[in-house]
């Protein structure tokens, strides 16, 4: 040691960066660095959004006593999935493309636990009660697929090019957790599933023209699905659905199927071009509408901020999704690539079918409105996408090797 304190004749300074060097502080590749160089612009959209579903947690449950506690779950909720995704962001896509199996065959073994052993609720068996938590394997289902798909296509597009038949593994990899929310029965996320993991397959450089033929297939599936495979409350969403498309008279009731959109319709009316004001909602505050914390969140803030409002909100998710496929393009990978572009389409999924359910333009199915609407699963499932593409943006340089299908 030196008269002036340092080491070795370095200075104190010196000294100072050697050792933080040492701990992988200061470099861009370390923790700390890692958290400096994350889109925090990106990041405090996200915060902002959930704390205004907070804020209409708050509202919709503000004259129901039994309700009124559901703010502060998901808040408490937030704050842990804020921490998952921001550790799962600094962790490298090899990590990711590590997990990917082992999250895609945990998932469905879960799945055929909640045939078996799963807790009904809401006319559905969709949750595992693990102690004193209730789990829907269902959502984590959306994420296990979207890895999956990529680990398969980052190997066997180095091998085999873009040939037809690699895809039939892709479909086979979508199909079976799609098959088995299915049976739970939840239509919902059967076509989220579906939908984010087409999204995949179609960046992996499906042809149009065999787009187009599965395409016209499901469109003639359509009705012997309709009438041998849904059960009878998803036919008489359906028929609600079409009634309301249509404008006939007979399904228009208040006390019928068509109830809960009719009321769905009358909050966003109510609420004009600037809304009634937070806490003012009549629709809201009166509980006219059905499920209006979860699936129905966005009736709440159409009528309490109308719609500049609910339009400020689609904004949002817009600059949110928009980003997010960005950053999946840039990647140097081919996981990369398609694991962020498939988290992006799980988000965007679920925020088209929930606005269009809520306007009437597609049947009602339990669809959340992400980062919006209470629950503790989707709300993990939303921030772990999230998370998946942070850890994209900041390893998107990273060009991983093709170290075989597992």
């Amino acid at each position: 040691m030196s008269r002036d304190g340092s080491f070795s004749g370095y200075s104190r300074g010196e000294a100072r960066t050697r050792t933080a060097r040492s701990l992988n502080f200061d470099s861009s590749s370390g923790v700390l660095g890692k958290l400096g160089r994350l889109p925090w612009g990106f990041i405090l959209l996200i915060v902002a959004m959930a704390l205004i579903g907070i804020a209409m947690l708050y509202s919709s449950a503000y004259t129901n006593p039994a309700e009124q506690h559901l703010w502060k779950l998901q808040l408490i909720r937030f704050v842990i999935c804020f921490g998952i995704m921001i550790v799962l962001a600094l962790f490298p896509l090899s990590w990711w493309m590590n997990l990917s199996w082992i999250a895609y065959v945990g998932t469905v073994v879960l799945l055929l636990a909640v045939e078996f052993f799963g807790v009904t609720g809401g006319g559905a068996q969709r949750w595992l009660k693990i102690g004193p938590v209730a789990v829907q394997p269902s959502e984590f289902a959306k994420l296990a697929v979207t890895l999956a798909l990529a680990r398969y296509y980052h190997a066997m597009l180095g091998v085999n090019g873009s040939r037809f038949v690699i895809h039939i593994g892709a479909a086979v990899i979508i199909l079976i957790p799609a098959a088995l929310v299915f049976l739970q029965p939840d239509l919902g996320t059967a076509l989220a599933i579906i939908a984010s993991g087409g999204v995949v397959v179609f960046l992996a450089g499906l042809s149009g023209r065999i787009i187009l033929a599965g395409v016209a297939a499901a469109a003639a599936a359509v009705w012997p699905v309709y009438q041998f495979v849904l059960e009878p409350y998803q036919r008489g969403r359906v028929d609600t659905f079409l009634a309301q498309l249509f404008g006939s008279s007979g399904a228009s009731t208040s006390l019928g199927e068509s109830y809960q959109i009719e009321q769905a319709k009358i909050a966003i009316g109510a609420g004009g071009l600037n809304g009634k004001g937070w806490l003012q909602g009549i629709q809201s505050q009166q509980d006219y509408v059905p499920e209006q914390h979860t699936d129905f969140i966005l009736t709440v803030i159409a009528e309490e901020f109308g719609f500049l409002g609910a339009t400020a909100i689609l904004l949002g998710f817009a600059i949110l999704l928009g980003w997010s496929l960005y950053t999946a393009l840039q990647s140097a990978s081919n996981f990369g690539r398609f694991a962020a572009a498939g988290a992006t389409a799980t988000v965007a999924f679920y925020v088209v079918f929930n606005v269009a359910m809520v306007l009437g333009l597609l049947p009602v199915v339990g669809m959340p409105l992400p980062l919006i609407s209470y629950g503790g699963t989707a709300m993990l499932t939303a921030m772990s996408c999230f998370g998946l593409i942070l850890s994209a943006y900041l390893h998107r340089d990273d060009k991983l090797n093709t170290t075989g299908l597992f």
